[in-house]
């Protein structure tokens, strides 16, 4: 019931927007997904960036269609992290373009059905998402022999000049990806640039610069050192899974208060998963 809902709050207002000449954003009021391939190239190879939700997936295509022609496939899937929201459509895609998903190795118990990810923790915050986090789903999906494990090195498959940072804590497989030409960042689910745990402001998509969903938070000691870790990339271009994409003079004051007042502001005061 309550994946219907979202996959219905999802579909209200999707969009694409092309951040660069190869960063294209399918934006959805839930979560976002990116494709990266440069739409001026003859060949046109492109990779996605996660899946979105289970109803995510006709607009994916026709946002790939829209920039890389119809019935061009991606060279692979990537995915950030294994949640719900980010793997909705990633067996059914899978399977349409027989191409291969990769994610960091500590997340392939949960996409190999082996491991259940935590339940949602409502008690992290009185917003409406966070309340109904108890309720989203946590089960293990199986993509069998489709997923394959990132290579040790940081090296992106099929994208020479990006690289994968890991950077747990939300999850324990979790990784952003980072460009030095441009530093430009996909932040995945490390922080955010709305406020997830409030449908208000998920809705309305205010710019606002947070940590990452808290409710799915496991290990905050970790995802604080993994919000310095990117801060430290210097980042002038920043991708979130969540929020609108940023520029440098957008984002770099707060996220240097992010870093700083990481234990004040973003650790919530309560949860299972707070020490």
């Amino acid at each position: 019931m309550i994946t219907e809902i979202l996959n219905k709050v999802a579909d209200l207002s999707s969009s694409s927007e092309q951040v660069t000449e190869d960063i294209i954003v399918a934006r959805f009021k839930i979560v976002n997904a990116v494709l990266i391939g440069n739409v001026n190239n003859i060949n046109k190879e492109w990779v996605l960036i996660d899946t979105g939700l289970e109803s995510s997936a006709e607009e994916i295509i026709e946002i790939a269609e829209k920039y890389y022609g119809k019935g061009n496939k991606p060279k692979c899937i990537i995915l950030t992290h294994g949640h719900f929201d980010h793997i909705g459509s990633v067996r059914y895609l899978s399977e349409l373009w027989q191409v291969v998903v990769y994610a960091h190795k500590l997340e392939i118990p949960f996409l190999t059905g082996k491991e259940d990810y935590p339940k949602g923790d409502p008690s992290v915050d009185d917003g409406l998402v966070a309340k109904m986090s108890q309720y989203f789903p946590i089960q293990a999906i199986d993509l069998g022999d489709k997923v394959k494990i990132l290579p040790e090195d940081g090296t992106v498959p099929n994208l020479s000049e990006w690289r994968w940072v890991h950077t747990p804590g939300h999850t324990p497989g979790h990784i952003s990806l980072f460009r030095e030409r441009d530093r430009a960042l996909i932040v995945g689910d490390a922080f955010t640039t709305l406020k997830q745990e409030s449908l208000s402001s998920v809705l309305i998509q205010n710019k606002d610069v947070n940590g990452p969903p808290a409710y799915l938070t496991t290990n905050w000691e970790d995802a604080k050192n993994s919000v310095k870790v990117l801060a430290d990339l210097k980042p002038e271009i920043i991708i979130p899974s969540h929020g609108s994409p940023m520029s440098k003079k957008d984002i770099e004051p707060y996220l240097e208060e992010l870093v700083k007042k990481f234990d004040e502001e973003v650790i919530p005061e309560q949860g299972k998963f707070v020490k």
